[in-house]
């Protein structure tokens, strides 16, 4: 079954020359073009392989700005100029297409009745078959841009960012190998997730709108118990789990790992490790599969990264690590003084680049939706820091011990390093593992667990193998300029080495991220703490971020300063909506409810006075009557703040100041108007609430 759906090196051994199979390799390797006349050969090859499947249509795929996938179906029916009736799919159609790209946000490069944008095929992504209903459509992975060639998407500038890792890398590499000649990013996620119950959901405008709960009063058994975490899943969530794993199997998607997460409600998956662009493109896929896959059982799949507040939210951790074509894991240490160096080469060079851009870093995984979720109990803060565990601090404690020393050519004892005495260690990976870290070392790889949920990896997955590809490139230089003044390649490389560990020590951290003092300390290593995403974002467009990705052709100056308006308007309308659909519920579904209890009560009341009993004996009424007035109006009052506010916002021009005006002046309502609407809920006649409730929506049944 595994990848029955995948036009993979299977199906291009029987479907194509091979001529076009090794034009296709190759491409998909190095990033070579195809030249029209091997298209059209891979384009029928992959015609007749379709079709033979029950395909009738075929789709440019691709990953616009929007935070989802988007597809144009075309099919292969067309009409010859005799009006004979035929099948046609050539060269052209595979390699370009011209979809409408007004409509996309595209930052202000792209004015509304300048429709045109193309996407373009990325033969390193195998082209898969989506199933839906009865129909299949050929998909084909593709880049998105602007007629002027600006990327409009996620995955046109994550390929730039392997490419100039791979070049960088590999450069690195030729200090210890001669013989690498590739070295690929690779990435292993774990997307987190809640299920729940599709008719209680169509029930809460707010999780329709915005895939949270806008409203709603924790219940009396939550997480506390910690019993759901890796329990028994539920039999309903586990058939729904087989479908979407079969369903990713054809497509292939390798999912290795399921299981129930710390909330109620919540759960995970998780594949094996793959190279980074076909991981994050399984990974875009999957999401939408499983959100088709969950309407099948009568369920909704939430992707939000706090959907339900008071319980765990989800995240998306990103494992990171560089392999070379020779078979060696950059990020594994090894069993001979050479292999360690070259290991600690890219690990100390790792955190060296979450050091001089750790801003960055925390631009890439902002959004409304992580907001929520960073620095609560269940996610790392907003200050970003790098955890390594016991044994490899004390490696880099040595080497920088040494920093008045002068290495000599006979020094084999700091090539060694002592690591040859606790690789068992390493490899057991006896070190805890630190949950609290944003990116923490984690025995061969790096986990940057502070990525959301429903986020793209396309992004946070770029600036790393960008940064990263950077380091390297000074890296080489500084070390080149000492073997050029005469030092020994393993002495120069340590030298280097040990003045990045000494340089980037502050952004190290073994202790609690989640305490008070840690952020006391960290501003005092002079780290930053962006806990909103509009000061985050602002990364995007400092100097240092322009010199990063100019300097490495990931972005022009358009194209980045295009890239933070987007990210901040998508802020904005997630803002907008939410204060939306919060100041509705609060008028059209809790203050009806409210008031039809309040009047319940005050019937009550009259009924007891008539009968002539003492104020006394309904005390407890007119207490209730009482409360329930306050939170209405204290309810009422705020929305009608809160829609003043967005009023303010939405009148100013500038895209910034109306992020900031959203995230400080009209979410600073949203709190407010919540614990009031929480508290009636406790109140009001449960048969009147007309909201499902979090003990009815977390407890799948």
């Amino acid at each position: 079954m595994f990848g029955s759906n995948v036009f993979n090196g299977r199906a291009m051994r029987e479907c194509l020359s091979d001529e076009a199979y090794k034009s296709l390799m190759n491409s998909a390797k190095t990033g070579a073009k195809i030249d029209r006349r091997m298209a059209d050969q891979v384009a029928a090859g992959m015609k007749a392989w379709a079709e033979e499947r029950g395909v009738t249509h075929f789709t440019h795929w691709f990953q616009p700005l929007t935070g989802t996938t988007a597809e144009k179906h075309d099919s292969f029916f067309t009409i010859k100029s005799d009006g004979t009736a035929i099948e046609l799919f050539d060269g052209d159609a595979l390699i370009q297409q011209e979809p409408d790209a007004s409509s996309f946000p595209n930052g202000g490069i792209r004015a509304t009745f300048e429709a045109r944008g193309y996407t373009a095929w990325d033969p390193s992504s195998p082209a898969f078959i989506m199933e839906a209903g009865s129909g299949k459509t050929l998909c084909i992975p593709t880049i998105f841009i602007a007629y002027n060639g600006e990327s409009l998407d996620h995955k046109a500038p994550l390929l730039k960012s392997i490419s100039a890792l791979d070049k960088a890398a590999v450069d690195v590499c030729h200090y210890f190998d001669k013989n690498v000649t590739k070295v690929t990013a690779t990435l292993g996620w774990e997307q987190e997730y809640f299920v729940i119950d599709e008719t209680l959901a169509n029930a809460r405008p707010d999780l329709l709108m915005c895939g949270r709960t806008l409203l709603g009063h924790s219940p009396a058994k939550g997480q506390q118990l910690e019993d759901h975490y890796f329990g028994s899943i539920p039999e309903r969530v586990f058939a729904f789990m087989q479908d979407f794993e079969q369903e990713s199997y054809k497509l292939g998607i390798p999912l290795r790992t399921r299981h129930n997460e710390v909330a109620p409600g919540q759960f995970e998956c998780a594949p094996i490790f793959e190279e980074v662009n076909i991981a994050v493109d399984h990974n875009t896929l999957l999401m939408d599969v499983m959100h088709k896959v969950a309407k099948r059982h009568k369920l909704k799949a939430l992707m939000h990264e706090k959907p339900f507040a008071g319980v765990n939210g989800s995240g998306k951790h990103n494992n990171w690590s560089l392999a070379t074509d020779t078979g060696v894991n950059l990020l594994a240490p090894g069993k001979t003084p050479r292999t360690n160096l070259m290991f600690l080469t890219f690990f100390v060079n790792t955190i060296k680049a979450v050091h001089d851009y750790a801003d960055l870093m925390r631009g890439a995984i902002a959004s409304a939706n992580n907001d929520h979720r960073l620095g609560a109990n269940e996610a790392p803060p907003a200050i970003i820091s790098v955890y390594i565990g016991k044994y490899l601090t004390e490696v880099l404690d040595e080497i920088e011990s040494r920093v008045k020393d002068k290495f000599s050519e006979q020094d084999e004892v700091i090539l060694k390093l002592d690591i040859h005495k606790q690789i068992p260690e390493l490899l057991m990976d006896n070190t805890d593992r630190n949950r609290t870290s944003p990116f923490a070392f984690t025995g061969n790889k790096f986990e940057f667990r502070a990525v959301g949920s429903s986020a793209n990896c396309g992004s946070p997955m770029m600036v790393l193998n960008t940064i990263m590809a950077e380091t390297l490139k000074r890296f080489k230089h500084d070390v080149d300029a000492l073997i050029e003044k005469g030092e020994k390649k393993e002495i120069a490389i340590l030298h280097i080495l040990r003045q990045y560990i000494s340089t980037s020590k502050k952004i190290r951290f073994e202790g609690d991220n989640y305490s008070e003092e840690w952020a006391e300390e960290a501003k005092r290593r002079g780290l930053s703490n962006f806990k909103t995403t509009p000061e985050a974002l602002d990364a995007y467009v400092t100097d240092n971020a322009k010199d990063l990705f100019f300097g490495n052709n990931i972005f022009s100056k358009r194209e980045l300063e295009a890239r933070h308006e987007i990210m901040l308007e998508d802020y904005v309308k997630k803002v907008q909506i939410e204060a939306r659909i919060l100041g509705y519920i609060a008028t059209n579904h809790v203050l009806p409810a409210a008031i039809n209890y309040q009047n319940t009560l005050i019937e009550n009341i009259r009924g007891l006075k008539e009968i002539g009993l003492e104020s006394s004996a309904y005390k407890a009424q007119l207490n209730l009557a009482s409360i329930i007035s306050g939170h209405i109006q204290n309810i009422n009052d705020n929305v009608e703040a809160m829609i003043e506010a967005r009023k303010r916002a939405n009148n100013t021009e500038d895209m910034h100041k109306r992020a900031h005006m959203y995230c400080h002046e009209v979410k600073a309502y949203f709190d407010k108007i919540r614990y009031h609407a929480d508290k009636l809920e406790l109140i009001v006649d449960d048969k009147l609430w007309p909201l499902p409730k979090y003990r009815e929506l977390l407890f799948i049944k």
